[in-house]
């Protein structure tokens, strides 16, 4: 899809004659006594009969030639649209989730009544500042305007919305902060919509080698360095899980790995994405029901990889290497069957007793693998693993599992300010017991019983004493919780996570 446009007004309200005017009400104990007088005159029946009363969600549209208004404002049309309350107790991560479901409620109603051009009358809070509003309006707009209609045929009995075009924002406060601001929210949402892209893009589609491609374009684009480890090197190299994975596939593997470097005494950040393009489970058939969104399963190397994006136009202090294992998990003649035993990079050697849980086999070659080679500071890694996750979680929590308290504080707190929430799950020997393998070091499946800690357990033993964690997207990555500004399908969930990491990085504690 083409992104929308977004500007910073340098005219006059009063000569706007585009689609819509958008007015920004914030719930108040006082009414709209503090309201701009353009509005106080339809607002104030609407107010008095309970139609509206400020709170999130809440929308009026008004049509400013009527003289009712008294608006003298010429645009089509005029919202009003309410935010909701912001109390002295309210924390500013619900604010600026409040100002991210705000915008996207703006692009539901753009699309509602087809607009292509819109203005926004940005709020002045006491809690946050014109930054942070500018910036979560932004992304809200940007992520709730989202659509994918690659593959769909024009209706000729209706006409298709290709979504808003150009948002332009108006300001009391200084230009040069409204133009930070939109450009934070606009770098993360793009960001994240190419996640979105990847995601729904159909696994005949989009497999390992689109990774590939997508790295050496993003490589060319923001001069990054871009390599690809073929089948040929993972067999060098003994990568074991990956190969493993692979066997029943007539697609090739690929190890992509795209590194952006700042400077060489500044920490490195390792990032692994699960670029699973379809899993059917392989030889463990997963039920018919429902498989056809296991071409979701590739959503932690989508966020990693378009989280690349956004490094690239923001350019952090802080080296930052992405990795995505990449391969489908098909049950060809020559896929591999459960009572196998294969050997990982580095040696360790994994029974298969579910070729279903094969997400963690090729992760771990990629975790250790990136940590011999890069030496980081800190990894991060990002995996639709576990149906556990959902059954613990449900759809609302990414389960976060670490052996660093000080990275799963961070982590915690960037989701926050994203709107990307994490539940911290428990790690230790009592799980790392259940992968016990009687013929192998370790086995790739623990059974049910807390399924999403026993396949980070797998993954911890790849990882050593490097400060680590993992992030368990499988319920969030897509059917999240149901916002206006993320669609049905996949979210994008993870990229804005990792951007607010790196925007407020701190050295990492070993």
């Amino acid at each position: 899809m083409d992104f929308t446009q977004f500007t910073v007004a340098s005219e006059d309200l009063g000569k706007f004659g585009g689609d819509v005017f958008i007015y920004c009400f914030i719930q108040s104990d006082k009414g709209f006594e503090d309201c701009d007088k353009a509005i106080s005159n339809p607002l104030q029946k609407a107010y008095e009969l309970g139609d509206f009363s400020g709170k999130s969600g809440e929308q009026i549209l008004l049509y400013p030639e009527s003289e009712q208004t008294g608006s003298g404002i010429p645009a089509k049309r005029m919202a009003i649209c309410g935010i909701g309350k912001i109390g002295p107790d309210t924390a500013v991560t619900e604010i600026r989730e409040l100002l991210r479901k705000f915008g996207g409620g703006i692009a539901k109603l753009s699309e509602k009544v087809k607009a292509s051009r819109i203005m926004i009358r940005l709020p002045e809070l006491e809690k946050i500042d014109v930054v942070q509003t500018t910036e979560c309006i932004v992304e809200g707009v940007a992520l709730g305007d989202y659509r994918f209609v690659k593959y769909k045929k024009p209706d000729p009995e209706e006409k298709i919305y290709p979504g808003l075009q150009e948002v332009i924002l108006v300001s009391d406060s200084s230009e040069t902060s409204v133009r930070r601001g939109m450009a934070m929210g606009e770098n993360a949402a793009k960001a994240a919509c190419l996640a979105r892209d990847m995601a729904n893009e159909p696994a005949n589609k989009w497999t390992a080698e689109n990774f590939a491609i997508l790295a050496r374009t993003l490589a060319g684009k923001y001069a990054m360095k871009c390599r690809v480890l073929e089948k040929k090197d993972m067999r060098r190299l003994k990568m074991g899980g990956i190969l493993a994975v692979n066997q029943g596939s007539s697609e090739p593997p690929k190890m992509v790995i795209l590194e952006y470097s700042a400077k060489k005494n500044k920490q490195t950040l390792l990032l692994v994405g699960k670029g699973l393009t379809f899993d059917s489970g392989g030889i463990s058939l997963k039920p018919a029901a429902g498989m056809e969104d296991m071409k979701y399963d590739m959503c932690g190397g989508a966020a990693v990889l378009a989280f690349m994006q956004a490094v690239g136009v923001e350019k952090p202090d802080l080296n930052i290497i992405a990795m995505i294992p990449a391969t489908d998990n098909m049950s060809g003649s020559s896929a591999v069957k459960p009572g196998d035993v294969i050997s990982h990079y580095g040696g360790i050697t994994s029974e298969i007793v579910n070729t279903d849980a094969e997400g963690r086999m090729i992760l771990a070659d990629a975790l250790a693998y990136g940590i011999k080679k890069f030496k980081p500071d800190c990894v991060i890694d990002l995996a639709t693993l576990t149906g556990a996750a959902i059954i613990g979680l449900g759809h609302h929590y990414t389960g976060l599992l670490s052996n660093n308290d000080a990275l799963v504080n961070r982590l915690v707190e960037a989701g926050e300010r994203s709107g990307e929430p994490l539940w911290r799950l428990p790690l230790g020997k009592d799980y790392t017991k259940q992968i016990d393998s009687k013929v192998a070091d370790i086995k790739n499946a623990g059974g049910r019983d807390g399924g999403t800690i026993t396949a980070a357990a797998y993954l911890e033993k790849f990882v050593g004493k490097t400060v680590w964690a993992h992030l368990d997207i499988a319920g969030t990555a897509w059917d999240f919780t149901e916002k206006s500004y993320i669609p049905k399908g996949p979210s994008g969930i993870g990229v804005r996570t990792l951007l607010e990491l790196v925007r407020n990085w701190k050295k990492t504690d070993g």
